[in-house]
Formats: C-alpha cells, sequence, structure tokens
C-alpha cells in the first residue's frame, strides 16, 4: 500500500476483501492475545472475542451449525467473514481445509484462520475458491 500525496491518505488494494472489518477483526485478536497470552484454551479466546464484537456493535453468530454435516464455525461476523478460531502448537493443513470447506458451504467469500497459541497472532486470511456450493 502507497500513501496518496494529495490527500496523505492509505490506498487500500482492490483485491482486499471487506478491508475495513478485516483490519476491526485483527485489532480484536491483538488485544484478545495480549490479554490472555498465548496459553488460553479455544473457548477463552472465543468468549473475549464474542465480548469485544458486542463492545464494537458488530453482528455475529456463535458456533453456527452449517449443512447436514454437523459441522459448527466458530463466529461468523456480519454475515461476510468466517473466524476460525485454534489453540494449539501449529496449524496444519487440515486447518485451512477445514476453514476452505465451511467457506464453500456458506457461500462466503473470507475466512480468517487465527491460532491463539503463537508468540504474535499473525491472522491468515482464506478465500473461498471454485464455485460455491448450491444452498
Amino acid at each position: 500500500m502507497g500513501t496518496d500525496i494529495r490527500t496523505n491518505t492509505k490506498k487500500v488494494s482492490p483485491a482486499v476483501i471487506y478491508p475495513e472489518l478485516s483490519y476491526n477483526l485483527v485489532g480484536i485478536f491483538f488485544e484478545v492475545h495480549k490479554e490472555l497470552g498465548l496459553y488460553g484454551r479455544e473457548k477463552q479466546y472465543a468468549d473475549y472475542i464474542e465480548q469485544k464484537l458486542k463492545n464494537k456493535k458488530i453482528s455475529y453468530k456463535r458456533e453456527l451449525a452449517i449443512g447436514n454435516t454437523g459441522n459448527i464455525l466458530d463466529f461468523l461476523v456480519d454475515e461476510k467473514i468466517i473466524l476460525e478460531l485454534k489453540a494449539k502448537r501449529m496449524l496444519t493443513p487440515e486447518d485451512y481445509r477445514q476453514t476452505q470447506h465451511y467457506l464453500q458451504e456458506t457461500n462466503i467469500r473470507l475466512g480468517l484462520l487465527v491460532n491463539f497459541r503463537e508468540k504474535i497472532v499473525k491472522p491468515i486470511r482464506i478465500v473461498r475458491i471454485g464455485n460455491p456450493k448450491k444452498l
């Protein structure tokens, strides 16, 4: 991202999906990680995130069952972004596949996969690939 000298504002790439909402969510992840550290349980992180979403008046659904598969996603934020939270030593390819599967099942374009067990929180943006599943 560059800075427009005439207006002194940051340019946002048009390829970034939901930049403002994503930015707000990443800020929440950093706040939660700072407050809880890296040794909390997944449910504790989810509880803190839920409180922050309420405080910021961001709409969400928590532990949402999708389809007939019995799968439950952690959060659907503003009907736009899936949040998949982890608290484990390292993410696996299965974590990425799980998030992509949720995107396909819900026809949502963007998912954020977050592992709170890392020293520095690095949310991973996962964009739905392929054709969406017909609902």
